[in-house]
């Protein structure tokens, strides 16, 4: 188990993908740690889901150096793909099966035991559609399906593109869940999305892509220190009115009205002076919160420094 886990699960070196003159990957170098949540980011376009068909030997890279778990995929595929489960964006299914078919063929393709199938439809909600046939489902409940069957097996490397697309907010809960159950377990996780909030208390690796490329990765907190190196506070008080003394204050770099007055500091040592002035000018202080960096703000940040510094 040492070893296993001493071994990155994925290992992208120079790898490039082109779609006649188009790049859509384009050298691309990257590592995904053996349990791991790396969350790819970046526009329609960027490149993410490109990435996923080349991890699964989906589609043959044109140049680099591409392993899972050591293994390349354009020879080893079949091994690969069963130890990966994949949720793409928009998933294969046998319209003409039932959904309980469809779940029962692909415990045989994996191996699986068939008592995997009930509580792998019961943990998304389809359970009760599993004697429907799939061609009947609303996009929700085939991401659904796609996502029991993506777990059937128990992989070792789940790849999640875009999977909340189409589900209600409890499914789309239900699918977090899994994936911190899965990390939890030491399972791999690759997911693939633009929605930004949901990488958010779940991503070890966020990689920032665009272009076909990896503009920026890292942990989460490594890169916030790295970019948003400026405190930010929310204060609010009984009448806003008197926080205005607080614009155009020494170190307070902007100041912005979203219900309460959102700072943003040349560092945190101006705090407790910025404080002490709106107490004496007789503000009834009701807030003092100094706001932890989302992944949201961090994307951004990342954004704006990387086009100004291409």
């Amino acid at each position: 188990m040492t070893d296993l886990m001493a071994q990155p699960a994925i290992q992208l070196n120079g790898v490039t993908r082109r779609f006649g003159s188009v790049n859509a990957v384009d050298e691309l170098t990257m590592t995904v740690e053996t349990g791991s949540v790396a969350v790819l980011l970046g526009p329609n376009g960027a490149g993410k889901t490109t990435t996923v068909r080349l991890i699964t030997g989906a589609l043959r890279r044109d140049t680099g150096t591409l392993l899972v778990f050591g293994l390349d995929p354009e020879t080893d595929g079949d091994e690969i793909r069963g130890r990966c489960g994949v949720v793409p964006p928009k998933p294969a299914l046998y319209d003409r099966l039932t959904g309980r078919e469809n779940l029962d063929y692909a415990a045989e393709i994996y191996g699986a035991a068939p008592e995997t199938v009930l509580p792998a439809a019961e943990r998304f909600g389809i359970a009760d559609a599993l004697d429907l046939e799939v061609g009947g489902y609303s996009t929700g409940m085939r991401t659904r399906l796609a996502l029991s069957r993506a777990v059937l097996h128990d992989p070792e490397v789940l790849l999640l593109d875009e999977p909340t697309a189409g589900l209600d907010p409890e499914s789309a809960r239900a699918v977090l869940d899994l994936i911190r159950e899965l990390a939890g377990r030491g399972r791999t996780i690759v997911m693939c999305t633009h929605l930004l909030h949901e990488a958010e208390g779940i991503a070890d690796h966020v990689v920032l892509m665009g272009a076909g490329q990896a503009r920026e990765a890292g942990n989460p907190a490594e890169l916030a220190g790295r970019y948003l190196t400026e405190p930010v506070v929310v204060l609010d008080a009984e009448d806003r009115t008197a926080l205005a003394i607080v614009e155009g204050r020494p170190g307070v770099l902007d100041a912005t009205w979203n219900g309460a007055l959102q700072v943003r500091l040349d560092g945190i040592e101006r705090l407790p002076g910025i404080v002490a002035d709106l107490v004496a000018a007789g503000a009834r202080i009701t807030r003092v919160e100094p706001q932890a960096p989302t992944i949201e703000t961090l994307y951004f940040e990342m954004q704006h420094s990387l086009e100004a510094n291409p």
